[in-house]
């Protein structure tokens, strides 16, 4: 399994237009073979902050995935951000 998740920050005018343009790409991406969950989102408390979390069953998946996805053209700048790719090895219920 593979877990790609962070955050990055655009201007706070920006946030909300640049998370509903990856509408789409998210919905694609949720049908993809091999996506178990991906989500693009606005951040509670910070006004500039997008969240981004991605789960997929193998790194195989993810970059055949990422051949053809074709995110959109936001023209927003990032100012900062930290987004880690994991590699999992195992995995169980939290509880």
């Amino acid at each position: 399994m593979v877990i790609v998740a962070g955050y990055l920050i655009v201007q706070p005018g920006e946030r909300d237009d640049y998370v509903a343009a990856h509408a789409d790409l998210v919905r694609r991406a949720r049908t993809y073979p091999g996506c178990f969950d991906l989500s693009i989102s606005a951040d509670p408390v910070h006004p500039g902050r997008v969240n981004m979390y991605e789960l997929w069953e193998s790194e195989e998946e993810l970059e055949a995935w990422r051949k053809i996805a074709n995110p959109p053209e936001t023209g927003s700048a990032f100012l900062d951000g930290q987004v880690q790719k994991h590699t999992i090895s195992r995995s169980g219920p939290p509880f």
